[in-house]
């Protein structure tokens, strides 16, 4: 059966993705602010954590950058600057255009992204490990539809 989109089938209860934000907006603050008490180095703003996070996997340049990240090229030029400042990232000319740079991670910066992410993970295992077996089988079964939500926010166009 083909659904046409703004179906009676395709509505989403508004209560829905009102619990749904808040729900995700409360987990992302309490788990910075929960790190953050723990482990006094995680004081980076977000927006370098997700720099860092987009370099992970490969060099880019500053506006590939920022058509990723969806954030202006100044503020990914500032953030960059930033994260040169603290050595966790380098740049270096482009190969295939001398007037650009390539921002890669540097060793540290790795070292931070792997030591942001297992503190992450240890904070969400202990939590997890103090709910009930149903709430954590609730949890592990409802990532597949999370991470399909992910997919789909990240393939809309901003208006």
């Amino acid at each position: 059966m083909t659904r046409m989109p703004g179906s009676d089938v395709d509505r989403v209860d508004p209560a829905t993705t009102r619990v749904l934000t808040d729900v995700v907006n409360r987990l992302r603050r309490t788990l910075r602010t929960s790190i953050r008490a723990d482990y006094p180095w995680e004081m980076l703003p977000m927006a370098q954590v997700e720099l860092l996070m987009a370099l992970q996997d490969q060099p880019s340049r500053v506006g590939d950058l920022a058509a990723r990240l969806r954030l202006a090229g100044n503020t990914v030029s500032t953030l960059v600057q930033q994260l040169v400042h603290a050595g966790f990232v380098h740049r270096s000319p482009d190969a295939a255009d001398r007037r650009a740079a390539v921002i890669a991670l540097t060793d540290a910066g790795r070292s931070q992204l792997a030591g942001w992410d297992a503190a992450h993970q240890q904070r969400i295992g202990d939590a997890l490990s103090e709910l009930s077996p149903a709430d954590r089988t609730a949890i592990q079964a409802a990532l597949p539809a999370l991470d399909h939500l992910v997919e789909e926010l990240a393939g809309q166009k901003r208006p």
